[in-house]
């Protein structure tokens, strides 16, 4: 198995170098460009020749320059116990993320619909934190809702919700980013009160199928008396 090439001799330089690559492929990316490995290379002062030996495509530079995203959760320090305000937190941080990160997150976007799926499946856009973070904000439903109700629900807010609904928002319906981001909290506020109105539908309607105890058993005693008495009189 061969050693990448920055984990082999002088790691500390190279992480330097590598460092210096992804920084100025981020600043072009955050300018609206696609960067190349050689515009990066030209950016960060660094030969050609090096920067291949770090990002052998366009793609690897622009993986690698996505800004990394490692919290485990965008619920507040102190969460509410309310799950619609749980929700909105949790929609609006990382509506707010999507927002600062536009450019980054468009670019990344496009790589995801490569034709080629061996190309898309360590992709960032793709890894499903969003939907983590969603369940996360909706799990006091966990009970009241089946697993298949609440996975329904949270990727119905997640395809309501992020870089996708931005870019056709913005760009096809016509909204500011302010109005898109108004818009897709609300879509995942409607979408949780509407998971939550069916649920309610549902329990009712299984309460009032349930027969009350020893109701059965009165009809039939009431049946049986009735037809004696029928026979009592054509007697």
């Amino acid at each position: 198995m061969s050693i990448p090439y920055e984990l082999n001799g002088r790691t500390r330089q190279k992480q330097r170098t590598r460092g210096a690559l992804v920084t100025a492929a981020r600043e072009l990316v955050a300018k609206g460009k696609t960067p190349t490995v050689d515009d990066a290379a030209t950016k960060a002062s660094v030969s050609r020749t090096t920067a291949y030996r770090y990002f052998p495509n366009q793609r690897a530079l622009l993986v690698a320059a996505h800004p990394e995203i490692g919290a485990r959760s965008l619920l507040p320090a102190t969460a509410p116990i309310d799950v619609s305000a749980r929700l909105d937190a949790v929609i609006t941080s990382f509506l707010q993320l999507i927002v600062d990160t536009e450019s980054q997150q468009r670019t990344m976007l496009r790589l995801s619909l490569d034709p080629d799926p061996s190309h898309r499946g360590d992709l960032p856009l793709r890894k499903g934190r969003a939907i983590g973070w969603i369940g996360e904000a909706l799990s006091p439903l966990r009970g009241q809702l089946t697993e298949r109700d609440l996975r329904r629900l949270i990727l119905a807010i997640r395809s309501a919700a992020g870089i996708e609904a931005l870019v056709w928002l913005t760009d096809i319906a016509g909204l500011s980013r302010k109005e898109a981001v108004q818009l897709m909290r609300w879509s995942a506020s409607a979408l949780l009160r509407s998971a939550l109105a069916e649920s309610g539908k549902a329990g009712r309607q299984i309460k009032r199928r349930r027969p009350v105890e020893g109701s059965t058993r009165r009809r039939g005693s009431s049946g049986t008396a009735n037809l004696a008495r029928n026979l009592r009189r054509r007697a």
